[in-house]
């Protein structure tokens, strides 16, 4: 970590307050919470796909409560309908006229709790508000509160009842990642810690939304050379001239790598991008974009090992 100027080093203060905040609830799992904060604080959204009882729903609770914001959760099912998230104009007999409702989505942070259990028209409810922060509801246009963060959870596991989010909803999120597993010390911290509450009840707000939003226009300040950012385009490039890869990633999934790294230089006590977090990131950032050819679908290739092997493959700038 460098000395960072007034303006950096406030950003950076926030950043510690919530991550020092999640760390009390979420026990061995550093790095993935940076990851949450980065997408955060650079205006993306954050797909949590895991095995049930990883955290998933827990670490997005946190985030809600460590923030002084509007929260709302939304458990998708089959049977949830587009106007459950966004809304719906519901008749006054006494004023004789129309009133809207607003849905769940009218909110700063949204967990939307297994989102391949709802169906396809359902979830594309979410593409407008995920890329442009409003909805198209009855021929108007209502914007979204700033900051708007979707957290969404799935359950790579189950098939039955479920529906693959479609390649242009998975193009909405700047990252995914798992959290995974923790070592057997860091679960007796758990269990430890859940003995008689759970740490989520005695949880309280550390950043207000004044805050939130100066670390966002902070993140953006953060410096990255031409370099790099040919380097990012370099990397992106690549995913669409592979031979094993039916659909390669957009010029979206190059920006969000500049402002994933951004914010991330930035937690890491940095007023500048380096290689190396642009390499780290890579994978959660790009993988999940990447539709694969048949063949190589069904010969097991991962897209995450693809991209791993492309970043190794193209030449670091000096």
């Amino acid at each position: 970590m460098t000395e960072l100027s007034p303006d950096f080093a406030l950003a950076h203060n926030i950043f510690n307050k919530l991550y020092t905040n999640l760390e009390q609830v979420m026990f061995g799992q550093r790095r993935t919470l940076q990851w949450l904060l980065a997408a955060f604080s650079s205006g993306g959204h954050v797909l949590l796909e895991d095995v049930p009882g990883t955290g998933k729903t827990t670490l997005a609770k946190a985030l809600a409560i460590s923030c002084e914001t509007e929260f709302q959760r939304i458990q998708f099912t089959p049977d949830l309908l587009p106007s459950d998230i966004l809304g719906i104009s519901i008749f006054d007999p006494q004023k004789q006229s129309f009133r809207f409702e607003k849905g769940a989505i009218f909110c700063n942070i949204l967990l939307a709790d297994e989102i391949n259990r709802a169906s396809p028209r359902t979830q594309s409810a979410l593409l407008e508000a995920m890329a442009e922060n409003q909805v198209s509801i009855e021929r108007h246009i209502r914007a979204l509160p700033s900051p708007f963060f979707v957290i969404a959870t799935q359950n790579p596991i189950e098939f039955h009842g479920t529906y693959p989010l479609p390649e242009a909803q998975l193009d909405r999120f700047a990252m995914k990642f798992s959290l995974g597993y923790v070592s057997c010390e860091q679960e007796v911290a758990i269990l430890n810690s859940q003995g008689q509450a759970h740490p989520l009840e005695s949880l309280k707000p550390c950043v207000n939304l004044e805050e939130l939003q100066t670390l966002q226009q902070q993140v953006k300040q953060v410096r990255i050379s031409e370099e790099l950012k040919h380097y990012i385009v370099e990397i992106v490039a690549a995913t669409r001239n592979n031979a094993e890869i039916n659909l390669g990633a957009s010029p979206r999934a190059s920006l969000m790598l500049m402002k994933c790294s951004q914010a991330l230089s930035l937690l890491d006590g940095f007023e500048f991008v380096t290689p190396d977090v642009i390499q780290e990131l890579a994978v959660p950032v790009i993988a999940h974009r990447l539709s694969l050819d048949s063949q190589s679908k069904f010969s097991g290739v991962e897209t995450t090992a693809l991209v791993k092997e492309m970043v190794e493959s193209i030449a670091i700038p000096s």
